[in-house]
């Protein structure tokens, strides 16, 4: 009954046993990192600055709540001892993460990627607006084309009128001429 399988679940338990052990010392690490750097006498404002800082990212009503909190902790018990610790506690509850405040300082400064990708997009805008140019200027042309052998057909129809004995027909020629006459002035 003690194959190769019972072995095989025995050591998954113990890798998964000592997984959970490293995931109690992580949070056990997490609790006391502030309590163990910061000095004593000074926790209250190193909290206070990283409140204001989480302030700065937070809407206005969650900021004002945990504003708050943070004021009656310090002013309400004291500057040291237990009451910092309570502060720490109410600190380590919400949410902040230093890579935060790197990302914000990573997107001031661009990398060569991302300046290569708007160097390509201002090339692309700049293409695509001229192929819009090029393409209203053929337009305008085509329809002056279309316009001009317009205009070119009615006079020729007019101007190739013939009598019945085959000669041209000199009254509607006449016509044609004073027309144009009379749009040019």
């Amino acid at each position: 009954g003690r194959g190769f399988a019972f072995r095989r679940k025995q050591k998954i338990e113990r890798q998964y046993r000592k997984l959970l052990k490293k995931g109690r010392k992580v949070h056990s690490q997490q609790d006391n990192q502030f309590t163990d750097t910061y000095p004593e006498h000074l926790k209250h404002l190193y909290l206070a600055e990283e409140e204001m800082l989480k302030k700065r990212r937070r809407a206005p009503s969650d900021s004002v709540l945990s504003e708050e909190k943070l004021n009656k902790a310090v002013d309400g018990y004291g500057r040291c001892g237990y009451d910092c610790l309570v502060i720490v506690r109410i600190w380590s509850t919400c949410t902040f993460s230093h890579r935060s405040v790197v990302t914000e300082g990573k997107f001031k400064k661009k990398t060569s990627n991302q300046k290569a990708k708007e160097e390509y997009e201002k090339i692309k805008a700049e293409r695509a607006r001229k192929r819009e140019e090029a393409e209203k200027r053929k337009q305008q042309r085509e329809a002056a084309q279309r316009l001009y052998k317009q205009k070119k057909m009615e006079a020729y129809k007019i101007l190739s009128k013939k009598t019945k004995r085959g000669q041209p027909n000199l009254n509607l020629q006449m016509e044609f001429l004073l027309q144009k006459i009379q749009q040019n002035t």
